[in-house]
């Protein structure tokens, strides 16, 4: 038995300060302890190394232990490995101070935690302690560029990813990837919530508007109406302006039909002017209408009495009322015999268009155009209606119009048709269209005479454009070159930023979805292998199918017969280069390519441009997959063709719209492969197997055949059956009656073959005779 030992620090021996403490315990019911409890207690305490009483802890983990624990250097251990080696030597083991255990005089639940938190306390804390994220100093300017990713936000706001898309995802935007591109103005809204001052770089530059109206436009002279005439291809419109013009227009267009905007001042007889704008009525040249119906004061719809309400009717009915444009509807060959005019009224009713006679206030005049009856009335309503409108302009402010149209003319460079709307334009003006600007050189009207200057409501051919403007843009007056010049390259600069921008949201969208498929297939290929971990410990029967891809497009092609296959195929596409005589033209043109049937074959529009066919237009064709040029009234020199030819491109050459787009669909049903379909020619029955030696000692098998149904060709593919199963389709190496060589082998008659790498036939066996139609696809 261990003897008591004196506690050098209080003078007690170790046995008796236990036993007090023991008893001082006992005698406290609040703090009493079982056994279990207090043995835990001392294996916590036995369990931990024993030291001096000066602790070599680091400093900082001693201030942060709690006071009321000891830590293990605090705590004497009676049984150490010096001790026995003391008393096994046989000298007395040197007494350590041993402080009283103050654990022992609190409570049971108290205890607990003293000791349990021992181990957990400072674990717990670096969890719960709050993180610190280094934040831009408040008010710091950042400049920004048009387009960064959320990754380079970040390295300029000096911020980490993970907090950026944090306060990305509080303002309520989507692109939580560091790869995703913001613009600037995503990227300045973002910064705000750091408070930083964006800098977004100043890209307004120059820029000419409009001048604001007046606000008493009584004060200013009265100019003539613009009248757009409107309706359904071969309605007669082109008549009518023919008749109000006493001249030839209809038989100097292609077709009888109108392709492009025409602009005319017509003088009646009661000394009123009025501008004309005839508009295209094919179903191509939608955009064109809306431009006429958007520049004009009055639309004149034209309804053919003979044939009603039609598709392009009802559109340019929707233009006008889109443009809040006044309707006067023209019954147009009402002397044909048979044709009822009220019909026509009561189905314009029905598309919102009621008539002074089912008690509206649209003007209805019925009219032929070909015989100039209802002309003149036409007119007079014309006047009235634009009396009532009190047309106005100012004269004396910097011009302002439209382009009509725009062309390159031969001898001429590059012309556009503007309708002047405010102001007066004159020769030496220095004008901007969109990113074109112009020095004014000379003016000529619908009749080709020259002008010197162009009031309101003056429609009007102006050459010295230093690029083609394109249909549609708004024409305003510079005070000079310089200006015109700088804000013709400020435009062109948005234009580009404005691309860019379009650019990056398609990057935007591809990188989204290659996000989404990656985090699919990890989710599968987790949840794969959680499934697989499942059979493994027998939670599962059966062993997980891996996950499948992602691209179908990979597995449809392992098996090209398969279903899926032709869904994934890559389409062809066919390359065409649009040239035309006008811009409103080309621009038809690309927008009817554009809506042609895609799900077989597609159309890509790689270049357009007005003017003849250049040799750069071959060699950009030819660059592409056999690329096609496509030209609209114009022509390619001898030089071009010869290039073309060799580059093997075709040019197609057009007049009328709806001859280009049948033509078009042609070529491109001809660039799909054909429909082969198989059709049995004749059948023939094996009835007995031969064998003959040929030249080399080579033996063959010959079968003796008899044709039942049609007859057998030996250039045509065979296939040998037997029963239901097809055992052979290939080729016929030899067709012989007798000892001749035929080519065909007629019903009843007898003859022998031979096959191409086959010989397992025998009797009974029967032959068919395969032929192949080819049909063309159609385009959907």
């Amino acid at each position: 038995m261990r003897r008591p030992e004196l506690n050098s620090a209080t003078g007690v021996s170790d046995v008796q300060s236990n036993s007090e403490t023991t008893t001082a315990n006992n005698n406290n019911p609040s703090s009493s302890m079982s056994k279990l409890m207090r043995a835990f207690v001392k294996s916590k305490v036995d369990g931990r190394t024993t030291g001096a009483e000066g602790s070599s802890a680091p400093k900082r983990i001693q201030e942060r232990r709690r006071p009321d624990i000891k830590t293990s250097k605090q705590i004497d251990h009676p049984k150490t490995k010096e001790s026995d080696h003391v008393k096994r030597a046989g000298k007395a083991a040197p007494t350590r101070a041993k402080p009283v255990d103050k654990q022992f005089s609190r409570g049971h639940g108290a205890l607990r935690r003293s000791v349990l938190d021992k181990d957990d306390g400072d674990e717990d804390r670096a969890k719960n302690r709050r993180k610190r994220y280094t934040l831009p100093k408040k008010g710091l300017e950042v400049t920004l560029p048009l387009t960064i990713t959320v990754d380079g936000l970040a390295k300029l706001l000096d911020v980490q990813n993970s907090h950026l898309m944090r306060k990305m995802a509080n303002i309520g935007m989507d692109k939580l990837a560091s790869d995703y591109l913001l613009t600037n103005e995503e990227a300045a809204e973002i910064a705000l919530e750091y408070e930083v001052v964006p800098i977004i770089p100043d890209s307004t530059g120059p820029e000419l508007y409009p001048r604001k109206f007046s606000d008493d436009m009584s004060v200013h002279p009265l100019r003539p109406p613009v009248v757009t005439i409107m309706g359904h291809v071969d309605h007669g419109k082109t008549t009518l302006l023919d008749t109000l013009r006493n001249s030839s227009i209809t038989a100097g267009e292609a077709g009888g039909i109108t392709q492009h905007i025409g602009a005319f001042s017509v003088q009646l007889k009661s000394g009123q002017v009025i501008t004309f704008l005839d508009t295209p009525g094919h179903a191509a040249f939608s955009a064109m209408r809306a431009r006429g119906a958007n520049a004009t004061d009055i639309v004149v719809l034209v309804v053919a009495a003979d044939d009603g309400v039609m598709p392009q009717t009802k559109e340019a009915i929707q233009h006008a009322l889109d443009a809040d444009v006044p309707i006067i509807v023209a019954v147009n060959k009402c002397d044909k015999h048979g044709v009822d005019p009220s019909r026509i009224k009561d189905d314009l009713l029905k598309h919102g268009i009621q008539t002074e006679d089912l008690g509206g206030d649209i003007q209805a005049v019925e009219i032929s155009a070909l015989k100039g009856t209802g002309v003149e009335e036409l007119s007079e309503s014309i006047v009235t209606l634009a009396e009532i409108l009190d047309l106005r302009a100012e004269v004396d402010i910097p011009a302002h119009g439209t382009v009509i149209e725009s062309q390159i003319e031969r001898g001429r460079g590059n012309v556009a048709s503007v309708l002047i709307k405010r102001g007066t334009l004159k020769v030496g003006d220095i004008i901007v269209a969109g990113t074109a600007w112009c020095k004014v050189r000379s003016m000529s009207d619908d009749r080709g005479n020259s002008v010197k200057e162009a009031g309101p409501a003056s429609a009007v051919e102006i050459m010295g454009w230093k690029e083609i403007p394109q249909a549609g843009d708004m024409v305003l007056q510079a005070e000079n070159e310089g200006q015109a010049k700088s804000v013709v390259d400020c435009r062109v600069e948005k234009r580009k930023n404005k691309a860019k921008l379009a650019a990056v949201e398609a990057m935007n969208v591809q990188r989204r979805e290659t996000h989404e498929r990656d985090d699919s297939e990890r989710f599968d290929e987790r949840a794969h292998r959680k499934a697989v971990w499942e059979f493994h410990n027998g939670l599962r029967d059966s062993y997980p199918e891996p996950p499948a891809p992602k691209d179908g497009g990979k597995a449809a092609a392992a098996t090209p017969d398969s279903e899926g296959a032709a869904s994934t195929k890559q389409l062809p596409v066919v390359p065409v280069v649009i040239k035309g005589d006008v811009s409103g033209t080309v621009e038809a043109v690309a927008s009817a390519l554009k809506q042609l049937p895609d799900k077989k074959i597609k159309v890509n529009v790689i270049s357009t441009g007005v003017g003849p066919v250049s040799e750069s237009d071959v060699v950009l064709a030819g660059s592409g997959n056999q690329g096609v040029i496509v030209a609209f009234n114009v022509k390619a020199d001898k030089r071009t063709q010869a290039v073309a030819k060799r580059e093997k491109v075709d040019i197609m050459s057009f007049r009328v719209i709806y001859k280009l787009l049948e033509d078009v669909e042609k070529l491109l049903v001809s660039r799909l492969e054909p429909i082969r379909i198989e059709e049995v020619q004749g059948e023939a029955v094996i009835q007995e197997i031969f064998e003959i030696t040929l030249k080399g000692n080579t033996r063959a098998m010959i079968a003796g055949s008899r044709v039942t149904v049609g007859s057998v060709t030996k250039a045509a593919k065979v296939r040998v059956l037997r029963g239901d199963k097809e055992l052979f389709t290939g080729d016929v190496s030899s067709l012989k009656n007798v000892k001749h060589d035929i080519s065909e082998a007629t019903k009843g008659q007898e003859f022998g073959v031979s096959f191409a790498g086959f010989e397992d036939m025998k009797e009974g066996d029967i032959i068919q005779s395969l032929r192949y139609k080819e049909i063309p696809q159609k385009l959907v």
